[in-house]
């Protein structure tokens, strides 16, 4: 009886038979840029930095820096401008997103808990700063299932240069049901899905062969299973066979974007062209790279993949491909902004000409952000203390900035209603039809909850 009640859960695979309220939004994907991306550099425009560049900085407390970056203040590296009629000032690496930034709310006034990467990464994938929780995606997944039959609900997108700190703990299902785990896709890849066809050099593998394989798998599953009422790692395991078999017909199709227009090809950065861009080839390659994953994602929302998680970067070979620019921020930040600003653009533009834009939130985010003062020359150390998070589409008012940060860019300005990670997840969380402190999973004597015991809605960048 406790097994059966465990295992109700909706016709869509989700334990929700119904929204806790009306849903704005279905789908999700958030960008992650892995290593820290600079707000300073990028989005959170402070004056002060230009008028004082070059002078003792001076915090006016005592700072615990993760290295030694406390030098002198440093202004922005590039210049920043105005775009949209929102006026909003952003840089030059991501000025492609000035087309989009009136459907965008900027959060300014993010804190995190530390500036540890691990800690940080976990804290904004799964609203926890330690392994053994689940991530977003399969939160969502958890609570709403699936809208396919044929593909993932959840799916995660690495760099293609490797994981970012936790690697596939960031999109583990822990001690939810393991169905609910994120799917790993490289797109652009000989093999996008690891194993999911059989090598060229099994030629002894027959339709028959696998019919019959399939049997009598099925028969010892089964076995298995009625052994072990409520345990599901048999059941997922079973699930994820059967999707897999589904998957070999709908992912090659899924994931073919030569199908795509070449206009379409083109506005997400994929048309490179080494004449156009010459020395600043970096830039074309990193448009590529990210545009790809960026398409690749408006192909799977189409087909009812609820949940997709992009990753930013991640190499710490010499010049860095990562965000983590503690050496040099011009050299490090500005290929992978601009790659970036020149997906998530075409990706906002694409979804909006397609009518999805309006049940389709997209969020990026950052373990966190980088100090206003220098770490040797041209560098920046780790800003725990404040960063920017930024959301577009279904039930997000656009072209708006919630909270500020300090004239520095160091800490909010209002340091007693800074925003948290809990109130991005909670926020998301409603768009999506959910409660965030209704969805919870027994562990432990817990009722854990994606927002632990914490977490509001930001009504104010709400439609």
């Amino acid at each position: 009886m406790l097994a059966r009640e465990g295992a109700e859960a909706s016709s869509t695979g989700g334990i929700l038979y119904a929204p806790h309220h009306p849903a704005k939004a279905k789908r999700v994907i958030q960008l992650f840029m892995a290593g820290a991306a600079s707000h300073l550099d990028l989005w959170d425009f402070k004056p002060d930095l230009i008028k004082h560049h070059g002078e003792a900085s001076d915090f006016g407390e005592h700072v615990e820096a993760f290295q030694n970056g406390l030098g002198p203040w440093m202004k922005p590296v590039w210049d920043f401008k105005p775009y949209g009629g929102s006026g909003k000032m952003i840089s030059e690496p991501v000025a492609p997103l000035g087309a989009v930034v009136d459907d965008i709310a900027f959060v300014h006034n993010l804190v995190g808990k530390t500036g540890v990467h691990s800690q940080a990464t976990y804290l904004q994938a799964t609203g926890f700063d330690r392994p053994g929780f689940p991530g977003m995606g399969s939160w969502i997944s958890y609570g709403l299932g699936s809208m396919n039959d044929n593909l993932p609900t959840f799916v995660a997108l690495p760099d293609h240069r490797g994981f970012a700190s936790n690697g596939p703990k960031n999109w583990a299902a822990a001690f939810l049901p393991a169905m609910h785990q994120g799917t790993i896709i490289r797109p652009g890849t000989k093999n996008p899905i690891v194993d999911l066809h059989p090598p060229e050099s099994a030629e002894y593998i027959t339709k028959e062969a696998e019919d019959a394989g399939h049997s009598l798998l099925a028969k010892l599953n089964r076995a298995h299973a009625s052994d072990r009422e409520g345990d599901t790692r048999l059941e997922a395991r079973i699930r994820s066979y059967e999707l897999a078999a589904r998957m070999q017909l709908a992912a090659p199709e899924a994931l073919d974007i030569s199908q795509e227009p070449a206009y379409i090809k083109k506005m997400y950065g994929l048309a490179r062209d080494e004449r156009k861009w010459g020395k600043d080839i970096n830039r074309a390659e990193e448009a590529d790279y990210f545009g790809r994953k960026c398409l690749t994602a408006r192909r799977l929302l189409e087909r009812g993949v609820r949940f997709v998680q992009i990753w930013s970067g991640n190499d710490n070979s010499f010049p860095r491909r990562n965000w983590d620019s503690h050496e040099d921020v011009e050299r490090d930040h500005g290929p992978l902004a601009n790659g970036m600003a020149v997906g998530a653009s075409a990706l906002i533009q694409d979804l909006k000409q397609r009518g999805m834009l309006g049940d389709t939130i997209i969020l990026w985010t950052t373990e966190f952000g980088r100090m206003p003062s220098t770490q040797g020359s041209k560098g920046r150390d780790h800003n725990p203390y404040v960063f920017t998070n930024w959301l577009a589409g279904g039930g997000i008012k656009g072209g708006v900035t919630h909270g500020e940060s300090d004239q520095w860019g160091y800490k909010p300005l209002d340091r007693r209603n800074p925003t948290e990670v809990y109130d991005i997840h909670a926020t998301i969380m409603h768009l999506l039809g959910i409660d965030h402190e209704k969805l919870t999973f027994r562990k432990d004597s817990i009722d854990r909850r994606l927002t632990d015991v914490h977490g509001h809605v930001i009504q104010e960048i709400l439609t």
